[in-house]
């Protein structure tokens, strides 16, 4: 059975974005060389799951090759039906049936991307099987928490916390099965 993984970055006080999307916080960990693992994570991936805001982010400010370069298969979460773009689909079904789905078939691991609304989704049905948390030193004080309130309560088993010299900090966990 495939694993869903969770790769992403938060504010010390827990947002994953600023007001209006802004991930402009990440620049202050930037670092020449530095990638704090995501290459070696996504080399263990194949498909993605994301929602559409985080998607339409990426592609402005990165380009569409960051998601779409032929390797993987990506689920934009979205209620407007597009046309499938490559190997991206814009998905508007029920998430958790696609995310079973997909744990099902054969294959690499598979990535969620964000945003909140698809992590706390699956955080609710208990799909996400590790989480790969990094922390950026800074207090935002506002935005989009990562973890929103009405999920079940969940306990991890601690993996490993690294520590790099921009002053971030990487937790990685993994889910304990029927811990709610």
């Amino acid at each position: 059975m495939r694993k869903i993984s969770l790769f992403i970055a938060i504010s010390l006080d827990g947002y994953i974005a600023k007001p209006n999307d802004d991930l402009s916080f990440l620049k202050i960990v930037e670092k020449e060389g530095e990638d704090y693992g995501y290459a070696e994570f996504t080399s263990e991936i194949d498909t993605i799951i994301i929602g559409r805001r985080t998607y339409d982010y990426v592609i402005k400010e990165i380009g569409p090759a960051h998601y779409d370069n032929g390797h993987r298969d990506v689920y934009v979460i979205t209620r407007t039906e597009r046309p499938k773009v490559g190997r991206t689909t814009f998905y508007t079904g029920d998430i958790t049936e696609l995310v079973k789905r997909l744990k099902s078939a054969k294959g690499k691991n598979i990535y969620c991307d964000g945003g909140a609304e698809v992590i706390n989704e699956l955080l609710k049905e208990d799909l996400i099987d590790e989480s790969i948390i990094s922390v950026i030193p800074v207090l935002l004080g506002n935005g989009t928490r990562l973890f929103k309130d009405g999920r079940p309560e969940q306990t991890l088993e601690f993996l490993t916390a690294k520590t790099f010299e921009t002053g971030l900090t990487q937790l990685h966990y993994k889910r304990l099965r029927n811990s709610h």
